[in-house]
């Protein structure tokens, strides 16, 4: 597309939209645990590391598309493996100035894993400055070789009240909602062409005490 028809005011709008949509609308996110540049110790001359020290876990707005998990059977029984693309907006990780390399790993679900590509998987309008997403591909890690706690939600199977998640709380460029802190930045609100919204944040959850479960509340 022409830069003529697509300017900086409309990367910004399309930018605004894809975090409305993801952060406001969708509700999914992993746990990001970046490798420590400065904790890891690495070998001088084969510039590996045997033990990776980790940095504490960043939470990160995203589309998750899970893949059908791979089961192999071997001499000791049947194993399964499942893989993940997780699509996370380009702009939000620049504001947040959060960089992700191959061989760090995230949390979604119950199941850790480790990145095994992280491209930049799409130009705006051809204009090749202006990343619209990057995907994460995750595979697997097997047990043992990465350990943490495992943080919610992952499964309603479990009696554990972090296994399900009963309160999502948008965003909408606030920097902080009734979670805390959101590093929220929406580009037309930042440069006075848009207003917050008067309304705030609003949420899914519990809170009428009523016995249904969560629900949506909103402008009424």
């Amino acid at each position: 597309m022409a830069r003529l028809f697509i300017t900086p005011r409309e990367i910004n709008f399309i930018n605004d939209i894809a975090k409305e949509v993801v952060k406001d609308v969708i509700g999914q996110f992993i746990y990001l645990y970046p490798i420590s540049e400065t904790k890891t110790l690495v070998h001088d001359v084969y510039e590996e590391a045997v033990d990776k020290i980790f940095e504490n876990p960043i939470k990160l707005d995203c589309l998750a598309e899970y893949q059908a998990d791979e089961i192999s059977t071997t001499r000791f029984g049947s194993e399964e493996f499942y893989t993940i693309d997780i699509y996370v907006q380009s702009r939000d990780l620049i504001d947040k100035e959060i960089e992700i390399l191959e061989g760090d790993f995230f949390q979604y679900g119950g199941i850790f894993f480790e990145i095994i590509k992280v491209p930049l998987s799409n130009v705006i309008y051809g204009q090749i400055e202006y990343n619209g997403y990057v995907t994460l591909t995750g595979k697997q890690s097997r047990k043992g070789l990465f350990l943490s706690q495992v943080l919610g939600p992952y499964d309603e199977g479990y009696s554990d009240p972090e296994a399900i998640q009963e309160t999502f709380v948008q965003q909408r460029g606030f920097a902080e909602n009734s979670e805390g802190e959101t590093g929220d930045v929406r580009e037309l609100q930042k440069r006075g062409v848009l207003d917050k919204p008067i309304t705030g944040p609003a949420e899914v959850s519990p809170k009428d005490g009523g016995k249904a479960g969560s629900t949506f509340y909103g402008d009424t």
